[in-house]
C-alpha cells in the first residue's frame, strides 16, 4: 500500500506576527493567511497540527507527515524536549492523534517542502 505525503508549513511576518499555514497532499493546497498572532514555531506546530487533521478527516491510515522545521519534527518525535507554547501544541497533537500508532513525522530540506513552496507563492 502506497503511503500517502502531507506537506505542511508554517511562518509569520514579523516574528512574532501574523500566522500562515500550508498544507499539502495530493496536488492540493490548503492555504489558511490570518491563522492568528503568534511566533514562527507557533506557525509550524499549527501547520503540523492541521496536516494530521487533513489526514484524520480523509480517513488515511498510512500517510506521513514532512515538514522542514526540524524542532518541531523533533518535538512531535519526543526526540526533543517540547518547551513554552510548544508544550500546548505538542498536546494538542499527542490528543488528535489517539492510543493508536504515533504518526509518522520526518523533516525534509525546505526546498523539497511542498506547502513551503505554496506559502511562498502567495507572499
Amino acid at each position: 500500500m502506497r503511503r500517502i505525503k502531507i506537506y505542511f508549513d508554517g511562518g509569520c511576518r514579523p516574528n512574532p506576527g501574523k500566522m500562515e499555514t500550508a498544507v499539502v497532499t495530493g496536488g492540493a493546497a490548503v492555504v489558511v493567511r490570518d491563522a492568528g498572532i503568534g511566533s514562527s514555531m507557533d506557525a509550524e506546530w499549527l501547520a503540523l497540527i492541521a496536516a494530521l487533521r487533513l489526514a484524520r478527516d480523509m480517513e488515511l491510515a498510512n500517510f506521513i507527515l514532512l515538514g522542514d522545521a526540524a524542532a518541531v519534527v523533533e518535538q512531535a518525535n519526543g526526540a526533543l524536549r517540547a518547551r513554552g507554547s510548544a508544550v500546548e501544541h505538542l498536546a494538542t497533537f499527542r490528543m488528535l492523534a489517539g492510543d493508536g500508532p504515533a504518526p509518522l513525522v520526518r523533516h525534509v530540506r525546505r526546498t523539497q517542502n511542498l506547502a513551503g513552496i505554496a506559502l511562498a507563492r502567495g507572499r
